[in-house]
């Protein structure tokens, strides 16, 4: 018996990092799976391995959302597990920050994730769960990462009132929010000897010497989706090797 048999698990970035382990870990699971990614080719191949439901669907796009929605309600019926996990990062100076950049950051990372759950509502089954990623940047003063990190302090302190006001249908609402992690995110457009440098310095400034791997972060999204985390609510579970605490 698995400890999502029967329950329905969407995870809107599903495609590639974090989301794919964890989509490969809830399907292990027992879960019945949909997810969503901007990439056609790599969504396809992870539903096809997770023999998932795969919908292309750009987090910034309400209707995009709006139309994955409704798929999943059409193919799946409801949803247990939410699992809000897209997003993308940028790093800019104070001075060098334009309302373009700033506004393309918030709309996927804070915007969009507000909808996103917003609409999942009213297809969320009673006493079921949502997991929203976030990042120790919101807790950590890291020079260049202001907008990402106003993003994601935003979408945690909206994921507290979304928890209180979710009580009474007993939807639980957490955030996982990880340290330096081996995702694609930080080897985009860069060469082998950028990403060992990347990779040294990250794994520098975490206190067990090494940065995670986006499996480590994908147990921590399933323990909070689970029943095994019943009585846990509203928190925000850093999966960084010690940085916020230890640092």
């Amino acid at each position: 018996m698995g400890r999502f048999d029967g329950k329905c698990v969407v995870i809107l970035g599903g495609n590639a990092g974090i989301g794919l382990a964890a989509a490969r870990m809830f399907r292990e699971d027992g879960a019945m799976l949909a997810l969503t990614g901007r990439n056609r080719e790599t969504l396809g191949q992870a539903a096809l391995e997770t023999e998932a439901l795969g919908i292309k669907a750009d987090l910034a796009s309400i209707p995009e959302m709006d139309a994955a929605m409704r798929e999943i309600e059409d193919k799946l019926g409801g949803i247990d597990v939410l699992f809000v996990n897209a997003g993308i990062g940028g790093f800019a100076p104070v001075e060098d920050v334009t309302e373009e950049f700033w506004d393309g950051i918030h709309r996927v990372n804070l915007r969009g994730a507000f909808f996103a759950i917003q609409r999942a509502l009213p297809l969320m089954r009673d006493g079921g769960s949502i997991v929203i990623t976030g990042s120790i940047g919101s807790m950590t003063a890291v020079p260049g990462n202001v907008a990402y990190a106003a993003a994601k302090a935003g979408l945690r302190a909206a994921a507290r009132i979304i928890a209180k006001e979710l009580l009474p249908r007993r939807i639980r609402v957490n955030m996982v929010s990880p340290g330096p992690t081996e995702t694609e995110i930080f080897k985009r457009d860069a060469s082998e000897e950028e990403i060992a440098g990347v990779r040294e310095m990250l794994s520098g400034i975490v206190p067990v010497g090494r940065m995670g791997t986006p499996e480590e972060v994908a147990r921590a999204a399933l323990f909070l989706a689970s029943d095994e985390a019943s009585f846990i609510n509203g928190v925000d579970l850093y999966v960084d090797g010690g940085c916020v605490e230890l640092l």
